[in-house]
């Protein structure tokens, strides 16, 4: 049953990246369709990221009233349907209607999965199910690239990734009994006597009061300034390479893409050392590789290979970061609270994702793109002085 339950987690992780680079991925073919700006993507993804700051901190609760293999079971049965929604709207008001319950899902299952999986698992698998959300990531732009190639339009892509969603749900459903069965074993740092995991049944963590913990807001600064690093990155790095380094158009779009491959790469590697190495020494080195990256990016050097090797850089260094962000959090903050603050985690991961992109486009607008790596850089240092004035201040055993 424990293999059966991990091997249905490493597929729902798989599943949590299908829907997050459709938008993106069809947008071309469909604002034309719908006959709106392309700007006008902006809304949809402010919408789904509205939806999905509110589940995340709505998360702790839910999991703990119905357990987590519910609430992902009927998470990823609303993002099925708001997909399936999106594949049969033929106005924009339809796509802004349908991206509320697509933002609700996602962000109640993604909050619940990554905590139960913190809770129950080995930093590597932390690392292994975050590379799996990558490669689903990268799967669904090949599938949107496939229906427009093959004349069946982009409602047909959104429709095969719901069909997919769909399955996952029906062997969600089947599942529930195991979560609440399978009894992984825990990492020796989760003491069960002192701290109990959290669960179906248990006692509420309020948002207030899991603010009040102490080091909260450290990691949280620092997982704001990381996502806000990551999604600048991705948005704004093929540009900049462009406008300001001089790299042809077709070159860094390759290397763009290479930076998430970069991510997704690392963070298999990362599984095989994350245990023996820790969560900080983890984030730590993660945050040291992203500035030597940003560093070579920014070098005003006549050649354009130190800015592209930069990029790849950057990206092997954001690999760790994240998973072992969460992971750690059960050992820095107790399980029984760990719930509350991983939902919180992902409200900020959302928040630096959506806010952090537009800003950095108004500010080049004003200075020039030249200001990208001293932007990246200013994240990267707020990230690791907040993550290394944790560590000092809730020391792990």
């Amino acid at each position: 049953m424990y293999s059966l339950l991990l091997a249905i987690i490493y597929i729902a992780f798989v599943s949590l990246g299908l829907p997050d680079s459709l938008v993106g991925a069809g947008w071309p073919v469909m604002h034309q369709d719908l006959g709106v700006p392309i700007a006008s993507a902006g809304i949809i993804t402010m919408i789904i990221a509205g939806g999905t700051i509110l589940s995340s901190l709505a998360s702790e609760r839910l999991t703990r009233r119905f357990g987590v293999g519910v609430v992902t079971a009927v998470s990823v049965a609303l993002t099925a349907a708001a997909l399936a929604g999106f594949s049969f709207s033929g106005a924009f008001w339809m796509l802004c209607l349908w991206a509320i319950p697509y933002g609700l899902g996602a962000g109640a299952v993604d909050a619940a999965l990554n905590n139960y999986v913190a809770v129950h698992y080995a930093a590597r698998h932390m690392n292994w199910l975050h590379a799996c959300w990558g490669l689903g990531a990268s799967i669904s732009p090949f599938i949107m690239s496939f229906a427009l190639t093959a004349g069946a339009g982009w409602s047909s892509a959104y429709i095969t990734v719901a069909v997919l969603q769909a399955v996952l749900t029906v062997a969600l459903l089947f599942s529930i009994p195991l979560w609440r069965k399978v009894n992984p074993l825990v990492p020796a740092h989760h003491h069960e006597a002192e701290d109990e995991a959290p669960g179906k049944g248990a006692a509420h963590v309020p948002l207030a009061q899991a603010l009040r913990i102490r080091g909260v807001w450290l990691i949280l600064t620092a997982f704001f300034a990381y996502c806000a690093l990551e999604s600048t990155v991705i948005l704004w790095a093929s540009t900049y390479l462009v406008t300001d380094r001089g790299v042809d158009a077709a070159t860094a779009a390759a290397f763009a893409s290479l930076f998430l491959l970069g991510i997704t790469a690392g963070r298999f590697l990362a599984g095989f050392v994350a245990d023996r190495i820790g969560d900080r020494w983890m984030i730590r080195g993660g945050f040291l590789a992203v500035g030597l990256g940003v560093l070579l990016l920014g070098l005003p050097v006549q050649t354009t290979a130190l800015p592209l090797i930069g990029l790849v850089i950057t990206g092997l260094g954001c690999a760790p970061i994240y998973p072992a962000i969460i992971h750690s959090t059960p050992t820095s903050f107790g399980r029984r609270n760990s719930q509350a603050i991983i939902g919180v985690q992902m409200a900020a991961a959302y928040t630096g994702s959506t806010l952090a992109p537009p800003l950095f486009g108004v500010l080049s607008a004003w200075s020039g793109m030249w200001i990208l790596p001293l932007f990246l850089a200013v994240l990267m240092l707020l990230g690791l002085l907040m993550s290394e004035r944790l560590s000092r201040l809730v020391p792990q055993s």
